[in-house]
């Protein structure tokens, strides 16, 4: 578990300097849409592992986000789903019609969504101009009121309202989700 700043801020830093201008966008998006958050301040935390702390502070589930790809490299999913499920590749793919995936490459990850391995959130989606990303949504995650996520990095954590990440960011950021039902 990761060391973690025990308050819990509403909205942006007050100070944003030392701050990636990636993470300020986010903020600056939801701000703009009109997304109430919490943020939790911490160390790089690089797996769902490391955010048990950050959960626990902010009452949510943070879920693993995915970031997938065709061996051709040119279909690209983003998938969530809950941290205590085992990703199986196979029960993923036979969900979405798809021969077998693998996880994109970090020089792809940051290409597409200007994200790092550990910060992959689906807040990148805003910087997917060119919707090349298939976002694929757990159910469970779907139907949790409240959201977990990483601003587009991995030393600060968000607390949202699921219904304004699915009625507010989605349709403003151009992602249609697909559901799956995984069991791990």
């Amino acid at each position: 578990m990761i060391n973690l700043d025990r308050h819990i801020y509403e909205g942006r830093p007050a100070d944003t300097s030392g701050r990636l201008e990636k993470e300020i966008r986010t903020y600056d998006l939801l701000d703009e849409l009109g997304i109430r958050y919490q943020r939790v301040d911490h160390e790089a935390a690089m797996t769902v592992d490391d955010c048990r702390g950050v959960d626990e502070l902010l009452g949510i589930d943070i879920c693993k986000n995915l970031f997938l790809t065709n061996s051709q490299k040119t279909k690209f999913y983003l998938l969530l789903m809950p941290g205590k499920k085992r990703f199986v590749t196979r029960e993923f793919c036979a969900q979405i019609h798809s021969p077998r995936l693998s996880f994109g490459s970090p020089e792809l990850l940051e290409q597409i969504l200007d994200l790092t391995p550990g910060s992959v959130s689906i807040l990148g989606l805003m910087n997917d101009r060119e919707k090349q990303v298939q976002l694929a949504i757990d159910r469970e995650v779907y139907e949790e009121p409240y959201f977990g996520c990483h601003p587009c990095i991995n030393t600060s954590s968000l607390k949202i309202k699921s219904q304004e990440i699915w009625d507010k960011f989605l349709p403003a950021v151009g992602h249609e989700p697909i559901f799956v039902d995984l069991k791990g």
